[in-house]
Order: C-alpha cells, then structure tokens, then sequence
C-alpha cells in the first residue's frame, strides 16, 4: 500500500512539474510575442516598408540573467574594439595609434608607427583585423583616412606587430578606396577576413554629391564593399573581375556609410550595417554583385526634409535591407554572438548604436528579423564598435568607455 502511495505521489508531481514547465515556456512565448516594437517615435517619413517586419518587428526580452560592467574609460577618440587571436583585445584610436588591453580592462601595450592619419571629421585610425595565421606572422591590417592628392580616401595597410617594442614593422599601404575628394565624411570602414583568409573592406560614398553619385559606379571605389587579398589584389571569384571598366576589388555597392561588417556563423553569410540619412539606417545580407540601391533608393529623406532623388524605395535590380530604422540609430560596429554562454543570445546580431544610445540586439531567423531588443539605455552613451569573444560581448564608446557584457 505504501509503495502504491509513493508511486502515485512521484507521478502527481512529475506531471506536475512537467506541466509547470509547459505553461512557463506557453507564458514566455506568448509574453515574447505581444511585447511592442522598441521604436515608438514617429518616423521621418510616410514611406512603407517593401515586406512585414522589415522595421518596427515586434519587442524581445532576454531572459537569460547577464551583467554590464564598465572596464576602462576615458580611452580617448577610439573608432574600433577587436578581439585578438590570443584573447585580448585592440582598440584603435583615431589619433592614429592602437591599445592592446586585457579582458578586464587593463592597458598592456600602446601600439604606434602607423602610417600618418587624417585626422578630420570622421576620419583618422578607423578598423583593425588579424591575420588568420596571426600566431605565427603577427601580421595585422588596418584602415584609416589618408591624404592623397589634394583631398583624402580610406586606405587599407598592413603591418607586422612588434609588441615588445610597441609599433608595427614593415608597413605597407595595399589598397586604396579611390578617387580621394576633400571630404571629412563617411570613410567607412570595416575590416573583416573570410574562412578563405580574403579581406572584406567597407569604404563610404564620402557624403558630398560628387562621391554619392558613385556609389552606383563601378569604376569608382566609393559606397562600396571591396573583396581582396592580403596583398591588395582583387580576390578570386569576385563578382566584376571580368567587367570591362569595373573596378575588379568590388564585391557589392549602392552603399551609404558602412560601418559595420560581420559574418554569420549559422550560415557564412556576409552582413553589413550602414548610416542613412535622416531615417534609412540599414541591416543588409551582403551577396556578390548585388547593388543595395543609394542614392536611388532609400527608407530616409535629407537632412532638411526633402526627399533624397526621386524619393522611390523600391526599384528592379536592387536590393531591399533585410531591416532598418526610421528614426535612425546611427548602427557603427556589429558582432554576432557566437557562442552558448547566454543560449538565447547564439547566433543574434549586436549593434553598437550611436545616436541611438544602447545596444540594439537583432534576432535573426531564415535571414529574417524576427525581434529586437535594446541594451545598455541606461548608460546614455554613443556606442560605436562592439566585438564578440569567449561568450561575452565588449562595446566602447565614442568616450572611450569599454563595457563588458557576460553571463551572472
């Protein structure tokens, strides 16, 4: 009798248990599903978007507990934070030198000998990346606005990291975004190697009229994601090699100011962010050849009010963003979360926002925004570059600060 007891006693609370579990997970998904878009300002304009959840898509909550702690600050102007193949990371200053700190914060290395930046506006020590085979060559690659001529361009270099003596060695300029004009805008740019050990550059339209017009040409490198080795060469198998009059180093154009680059580990896929004008920023799935429509067509309006062109956001041949914001949030660095630590968090698109003042994170399924959430609102800051390593998450903002981002 007492064993009938016992066992009817562990049934009742297995099914018990199972059926508290099945209504918590019934609750999360409902409460997930109705939580209202995280935008709720007016938009710029009245233009519609091309197909549903393109902007606006419905709110997320992570529920996974996690923590923000501020590791460094005031670092001075920085323009990028990478993690580096040892585990460390780089953050690169616009005044033209790097930083090699810990994960805790800690500076361990001022890196400098680079090639003299241009130090205007939005320009100076932009984007740095790592050699695939770093551990063995210390070899890095960086880009920056360089003087040319009678105006600048976004260049890309690479070097040879002594970090006992605190410079790069052997530096050499491998490419060069042209033609330079005398802007203090829109350099871009993001450096990021593919699994083939090719480098993908971002470079911007440089914002004036001249450089925005050729963001449609082929022969100019303005608006454009380039695809190239490490030698500067065009790639193989890029998409206009064979094009007559094409510059043979693009990979897509159409773009705006791209500013952030990353590659998504569920598929391999190239993502891209950029700035649009007033209202237009973009999330786009950067395919080979593809033009991704600026000036022709975009979700923003100028400045002033008016309509940018012809005021159209849709054309034949040219590509829609997979998702973008009106107000805009100004998206600078992005990262995919790569790892389990925050399970939720695997494989989601993290952006560092700049007027926007958080962290926007993009659920992303079928290449599709499914859901978004704001981070870090409550820091008031401008983020501009965000990096993925060992399950956490380090932003820095336009002040200097670093923050940490991992699991309680």
């Amino acid at each position: 009798m007492k064993k009938t007891i016992a066992c009817s006693f562990v049934f009742v609370t297995l099914c018990t248990s199972i059926l508290a579990s099945e209504i918590h997970s019934i609750e999360n998904s409902l409460f997930a599903d109705t939580l209202k878009p995280v935008e709720t300002k007016a938009p710029n304009s009245n233009y519609k978007p091309a197909f549903a959840g393109q902007t606006r898509i419905k709110g997320a909550k992570t529920t996974t507990p996690y923590k923000v702690e501020k590791i460094a600050e005031k670092l001075g102007s920085p323009f990028a934070i990478v993690a580096m193949p040892d585990g460390r990371l780089m953050v690169t200053l616009k005044k033209g030198y790097m930083e090699i700190h810990d994960t805790n914060g800690k500076l361990v290395k001022k890196i400098e000998g680079f090639p003299a930046v241009d130090l205007v506006g939005q320009g100076g020590m932009l984007d740095v990346a790592f050699d695939p085979a770093f551990a063995k060559n210390k070899m890095m690659y960086w880009t920056y606005s360089e003087k040319y001529g009678a105006g600048n361009l976004t260049a890309v270099a690479k070097g040879k990291l002594n970090e006992a003596e605190g410079k790069v060695e052997n530096v050499s300029v491998i490419f060069r975004a042209t033609p330079a004009l005398n802007s203090q805008l829109h350099f871009g740019s993001r450096l990021l190697f593919d699994k083939a050990g090719y480098l993908f550059v971002s470079a911007g339209e440089r914002s004036i009229i001249p450089g925005r017009m050729q963001a449609q040409k082929l022969d100019a490198g303005l608006g454009k994601v380039f695809h190239i080795t490490t030698d500067g060469k065009p790639a193989p198998g890029n998409p206009f090699l064979k094009t007559k009059g094409a510059m043979p180093e693009i990979y897509s154009y159409g773009h705006r100011n791209p500013q952030g680059l990353d590659i998504n580990p569920a598929t391999g896929d190239l993502w891209e962010a950029e700035f649009g004008p007033r209202g237009g920023d973009e999330v786009n799935l950067v395919k080979p050849g593809k033009d991704y429509g600026w000036p022709t067509i975009t979700y923003g309006i100028e400045y002033p009010g008016e309509k940018v062109g012809e005021g159209i956001q849709q054309k034949a041949g040219m590509e829609q963003p997979v998702y973008y914001w009106d107000p805009v949030v100004s998206p600078s660095g992005i990262a995919f979360y790569k790892g389990n630590a925050i399970p939720e968090w695997n494989n989601n698109l993290f952006i560092a926002c700049l007027s926007g003042l958080h962290v926007d994170r993009l659920i992303i399924k079928n290449n599709k925004v499914v859901g978004e959430e704001r981070l870090l609102t409550d820091k008031s800051d401008r983020f501009r570059d965000i990096t993925y390593l060992n399950g956490m998450l380090f932003t820095i903002t336009d002040f200097g600060d670093v923050y940490r981002i991992s699991k309680k």
